[in-house]
């Protein structure tokens, strides 16, 4: 393949590739149908013409055939006038009418079955063109309903042009937030250090770390005086408990003196039972 054959072939491929994409499948089917439409009114007007055509051959016909009638009647009239010369030259005109006449009734016939033969493609196109047309409304059905299914995938997917360019958008989006953060953060980060001072206050980087020594001795004094009370309220709640235990010791010792006793009590009174008992017996 030569050097121009190549380039030939490769614009080719890629001018039916541009086509192919900016193609319409729906916008192609609408044409076709118009088309046809079109070829149909061009076979309708061709059909009217040849009627008219015909029409008028069929009028030239009648005038013919009244010539015809004419020339018989001067035919006649000249042979009852004796006269055989005009009767001659009425009958020879008689005679080419009736070569026209036979030829227009060639042409007519001609006419006619041009005209049915055009009547009949004319149906075979309507049946054509109306099955076409049912073909290509289910077609555009399919079509679209194709194409919504798809934008639809490619929504749900992200895969589409316009979803890959609302991806990119949240991407950058991510990016200049998290650079702003960072941002945000290393310049907090700097003030605090003292690298950087904020231009609008008066205090300088040692003004913010005397603060800094106040507020931490603050806090310093306020511990040391909860630690103070902490420790008088641990000795107090100790003392109670161990007065406590005293109280409960000595609780102890009196209610197991009190039942000892009783217990005794109640032995000596079994023994008096059983003396008195022997000595009944």
């Amino acid at each position: 393949m030569g050097l121009l054959s190549r380039a030939s072939y490769v614009l080719r491929s890629k001018f039916n590739a541009l086509l192919n994409r900016a193609e319409d499948p729906t916008e192609t089917l609408d044409y076709s149908y118009e088309q046809m439409r079109d070829e149909l009114k061009d076979v309708e007007r061709g059909l009217a013409d040849l009627v008219a055509q015909k029409k008028r051959l069929e009028v030239q016909r009648e005038r013919l055939e009244k010539n015809v009638e004419k020339h018989n009647e001067q035919a006649r009239e000249a042979m009852r006038q004796d006269r055989e010369d005009l009767a001659r030259r009425a009958l020879e005109k008689k005679q080419q009418k009736l070569d026209q006449i036979e030829e227009m009734e060639e042409q007519i016939a001609s006419l006619e079955s041009t005209q049915h033969d055009l009547e009949e493609k004319k149906g075979q196109l309507q049946d054509r063109i109306e099955r076409f047309r049912t073909k290509k409304e289910t077609m555009k059905a399919r079509y679209e309903a194709a194409e919504a299914q798809t934008r639809v995938s490619e929504a749900m997917t992200g895969v589409g042009d316009e979803m890959a360019d609302v991806g990119r958008a949240i991407e950058r989006a991510e990016e200049r937030t998290d650079d702003m953060e960072a941002r945000a953060a290393a310049m907090d980060e700097l003030t605090d250090r003292g690298v950087l001072e904020d231009q609008l206050s008066d205090e300088d980087a040692i003004d913010r770390e005397l603060s800094q020594g106040r507020s931490n001795r603050e806090v310093e004094a306020e511990l040391e005086t909860l630690r103070s009370e902490s420790g008088q309220s641990s000795k107090r709640s100790k003392k109670a408990s161990e007065a406590s235990a005293d109280e409960a010791e000595a609780e102890e010792d009196i209610e197991a003196n009190v039942d000892e006793a009783a217990v005794e009590a109640e032995l000596e009174e079994l023994r008096e039972e059983e003396a008195d008992a022997d000595e009944t017996t």
